[in-house]
C-alpha cells in the first residue's frame, strides 16, 4: 500500500491510496483539471482511478466529487446523509455506492472501514483503509477526541491526522467571532493538543508514518503541529510529515 496527498487544507483536500493497481481518491475538494494536474505530479493519471470515497459534504472535501466522477465515470462511495447534504452537487453523481459508519466495504484490493466522528456535517465518517496486511488511518475533520476515534485508529501502520489550529493563534487571529467559535467547538476542527491527545490514547506500536494534515494557513504552523505530535509520540519533530495545501505530500509506502 502507498498513499499521497494532492493537497490538504480549507481550500481543498484529496488523498490518493493505491494497492496492487487499485487506486482510490479519498475526498475531492478540487476541480477535475486541478486533480489531473496534481495527480500527474505523482506519476498517476486521473483516468486510472477506480473510485472516490467521500468523508462528508463540506466543499473542501466534496465540492469536486461530482464533476470528477462524471468526467472519468467513477463510482462514488458515500453515506446517504452526505449525498443529501451535497444537494445539487450530489444529484450530479450518477454511480452512487451507499456506505454507513458500521459496515466495511471493498474496492478492489482496498478494504474501507468507516467510523463516526463529531463534526458539523450531515453524516460524516472517517476511514481506516487496509490491504489486509497493513492499515492506513485517516482523520481529517473532527471537533474533539473521542474514545471511539482512538479505538478505530489503534494499531494502524500509518496515520494522516488533522492538526487544524493553535488555539492562541485562532483567538488572536482575524476570523470573526462566530467562525472562531465554530472551529474551536466540539463539532469543529482539532487543535494541535487535541490531535496529540488522540495519539496518546491510541495503540501506536505499529506506526511507521504520521502526517499532520488540514493545517490552517492562518491559525497554525507546521512547527507547532509537529511539536504537538512529536511530544505525544516521543519522537523527533522532523519525523512528523506535513500535508500542505499546495503540494500535499509525496508518496509514502507502508510495508
Amino acid at each position: 500500500m502507498r498513499f499521497a496527498s494532492l493537497g490538504s487544507g480549507s481550500k481543498g483536500n484529496a488523498l490518493l491510496v493505491e494497492v496492487n493497481g487499485t487506486r482510490i481518491l479519498l475526498d475531492c475538494g478540487f476541480g477535475p483539471d486541478e486533480v489531473t494536474a496534481r495527480m500527474s505530479r505523482l506519476g498517476v493519471a486521473a483516468g486510472d482511478l477506480d473510485a472516490i470515497i467521500v468523508t462528508h459534504e463540506h466543499s473542501d472535501h466534496g465540492g469536486g466529487v461530482a464533476k470528477l466522477a462524471s468526467r472519468f465515470d467513477l463510482p462514488v462511495y458515500l453515506t446517504r446523509g452526505t449525498l443529501s447534504a451535497l444537494g445539487a452537487e450530489g444529484r450530479g453523481i450518477a454511480n452512487r455506492k451507499w456506505i454507513d459508519a458500521y459496515t466495511p466495504f471493498a474496492i478492489g484490493g482496498i478494504e474501507g472501514r468507516p467510523y463516526t466522528v463529531p463534526h458539523d456535517a450531515r453524516e460524516p465518517v472517517q476511514f481506516v483503509l487496509s490491504d489486509g496486511a497493513v492499515r492506513l488511518g485517516v482523520l481529517t475533520d473532527t471537533g474533539c477526541p473521542t474514545p471511539h476515534i482512538a479505538q478505530a485508529l489503534s494499531g494502524v501502520d500509518a496515520l494522516v491526522l488533522e492538526c487544524n489550529h493553535d488555539p492562541d493563534m485562532l483567538q488572536d487571529g482575524p476570523y470573526p467571532a462566530w467562525l472562531k467559535d465554530r472551529i474551536a467547538g466540539r463539532l469543529g476542527h482539532l487543535a494541535n493538543a487535541a490531535a496529540a491527545e488522540i495519539v496518546r490514547a491510541m495503540d501506536c506500536s505499529r506506526l511507521k508514518h504520521v502526517i499532520a494534515a488540514h493545517l490552517s494557513q492562518q491559525n497554525n504552523t507546521p512547527d507547532l503541529a509537529r511539536a504537538a505530535l512529536a511530544g505525544a509520540l516521543g519522537c523527533a519533530p522532523e519525523w512528523i510529515g506535513i500535508a500542505t495545501q499546495e503540494e500535499g505530500f509525496a508518496w509514502r509506502e507502508i510495508t
